[in-house]
């Protein structure tokens, strides 16, 4: 890992210099929220911002995607042929590259890699940002708030210079081109740890720090707390829509007008949806808010983490923005903080 020092002016010059070969999607201000969106220039983009209404995810794996054409009158398929597009990703948080990482372990590195997500993210470039956590945010819980691997670049902000960690040598060259860059000395290494500090102390301290997390949700899996938090829920999947590690999703046949021709399509779904474990013949394995809540705290928080050793979530703090009924992971803390202190009485 390599790590070097430019002047945070040259930066609209780096920004720039991606947009000469690639497509640039950076964070937006859009009334008082943010979204990653394609910029023509580097005075649309704004670093300085908390959090996204919704994660980079849409850009490797879209909310509705084409996968094959048929015709039902001539009995032949067409895989689909989509344009994948040179990117970059400019400005992600560490909790949103910690996500795409786990997007990889499910559609790259798995024993059936999907070629669409694969394409988009070899011909993706990621350039990370530092951040300060707003009062939502968790990412220190799950070891989510410090990007180890995943991006090209990754800038540090500190005063009036970026401290880059550098990880490919294609971001590299771009970087090298673009800014005047210098080594990293002995101050600038000491104010990047007062700032890795400072970051460290603004999480929010109401937010319990819980250790066996996924040991709990073993041992409270029938507490009657899932039947109170699952009654709330409006199965409006927000949570889903704004979670940067959310992948489920449903295959649909949709007819062009002639009745005979059509696309297969891959959308979004999420296991909040009251038909998400319908079966044929109509069954529902989770007919209850209760079910479908539990089952995905359990996903997040425990399944996953029983294959890939790694949580699900990512603190990211999304859902407890989206979600109006004030379903979230903080809330399961909270409850097994309370259980604890019943526990020690």
């Amino acid at each position: 890992m390599l790590y070097r020092v430019f002047d945070a002016a040259e930066l609209p010059a780096l920004v720039s210099a991606f947009m000469d070969g690639y497509e640039v999607v950076a964070p937006v201000k859009r009334g008082a929220h943010y979204s990653f969106e394609a910029i023509s220039s580097p005075d649309e983009m704004d670093l300085a911002y908390d959090t996204t209404l919704a994660s980079p995810k849409r850009y490797f794996l879209p909310p509705t995607e084409t996968l094959m054409r048929y015709n039902a009158a001539t009995n032949e398929v067409a895989d689909f042929q989509e344009e994948v597009v040179p990117r970059v990703i400019f400005g992600a948080h560490a909790c949103d590259i910690n996500a795409i990482n786990r997007l990889d372990l499910v559609f790259s590195d798995g024993r059936y890699p999907d070629p669409y997500y694969k394409a988009r993210r070899a011909a993706t470039l990621i350039v990370g940002v530092s951040c300060s956590p707003d009062s939502d945010c968790f990412c220190n819980l799950w070891d989510a708030d410090e990007a180890r691997f995943g991006y090209d670049l990754f800038l540090h902000r500190l005063g009036d210079k970026f401290l880059v960690s550098i990880s490919s040598v294609e971001a590299a060259n771009i970087l090298e081109s673009a800014v005047d860059l210098r080594d990293a000395t002995n101050e600038d290494r000491i104010e990047f740890r007062h700032a890795t500090r400072a970051r460290q102390a603004a999480f929010n301290p109401d937010i319990p720090e819980i250790q066996d997390v996924a040991m709990l949700m073993d041992a409270f899996h029938s507490d009657p707390f899932w039947e109170e938090l699952g009654s709330k829920c409006l199965a409006c999947n927000a949570c889903a829509a704004v979670c940067p590690t959310c992948f489920c999703f449903d295959i649909q046949d949709v007819l062009d007008p002639d009745g005979q021709t059509g696309e297969r399509q891959r959308i979004w779904d999420a296991c909040t949806s009251p038909q998400f474990a319908v079966v044929a013949g109509g069954h529902n394995f989770r007919p209850t808010g209760r079910e479908r809540v539990r089952h995905r705290m359990y996903h997040k928080l425990n399944g996953f983490l029983a294959t890939y050793d790694r949580m699900l979530c990512v603190g990211c703090g999304r859902c407890v923005k989206a979600c109006k009924a004030d379903i979230n992971p903080i809330r399961v803390l909270e409850f097994f903080e309370k259980k604890g202190a019943e526990g020690a009485c």
